[in-house]
């Protein structure tokens, strides 16, 4: 009995190449589909008069009374700082060695539940909607429904660089966002990095600033 082997047919190599563009593309509409996903966009505000010249140097962050004795979420926020400040250029101060600066750093996140009548013009709380089985037609039967808002969440960082041997007050940054949730760890330090982006500029007008996070 005999076999005949299966035909292997050429494909025109403006077809490959065809293929090959539309594969590259997706992959790179893909990429930045990700990028988007992971990009945080703080609104940030600088001030302060940092020394002309001078570098960033080593740091140490100085608690308030009111964040002593440290907690789990202080821990949290401080970890997300040091990734602003080393991405400006800062290095934590050796253990038992004088830094040059000192840092205070704050976080603040508030949950803001949203009234109907926030938004007069999209306001359904509640009634009577005329409902049709079709585009053109009429219906005869009222639909009850009922509009339901989510909660807004405002996430606000903020820090302070003073001088160490003068304790006078060098830099001041800020940053905020909002969004439908509390946030996490990685946000924070989004938003440090944000804060500290124009370092050793300052912008005291509110301006946008993006980070991708990894």
């Amino acid at each position: 009995m005999l076999t005949t082997p299966a035909l292997s047919l050429p494909v025109p190599t403006h077809t490959l190449r065809r293929a090959l563009g539309a594969a590259v593309l997706a992959i790179g509409t893909l990429l930045s589909g990700c990028a988007a996903l992971n990009t945080v966009t703080s609104e940030v505000s600088t001030h302060g008069q940092w020394p002309a010249g001078r570098p960033a140097g080593t740091y140490t962050i100085e608690r308030l009374p009111s964040q002593q004795p440290p907690t789990p979420q202080q821990d949290e926020v401080e970890q997300a700082a040091h990734q602003g400040l080393q991405a400006a250029g800062f290095r934590p101060a050796p253990e038992g060695a004088t830094p040059e600066f000192t840092v205070q750093i704050g976080a603040r996140i508030t949950r803001q539940d949203r009234a109907p009548w926030d938004d007069p013009l999209w306001w359904h709380p509640m009634g009577y909607r005329w409902y049709a089985p079709w585009p053109g037609a009429y219906s005869p039967f009222w639909a009850w429904h009922m509009r339901a808002d989510r909660p807004e969440y405002l996430r606000e960082v903020g820090l302070l660089i003073r001088d160490k041997a003068s304790t006078q007050p060098l830099y001041e940054a800020r940053a905020r966002t909002d969004g439908v949730t509390a946030g996490s760890s990685a946000l924070l330090a989004a938003m440090f990095t944000a804060a500290m982006k124009d370092f050793p500029a300052t912008r005291p007008e509110p301006h946008d600033v993006s980070i991708v996070m990894p």
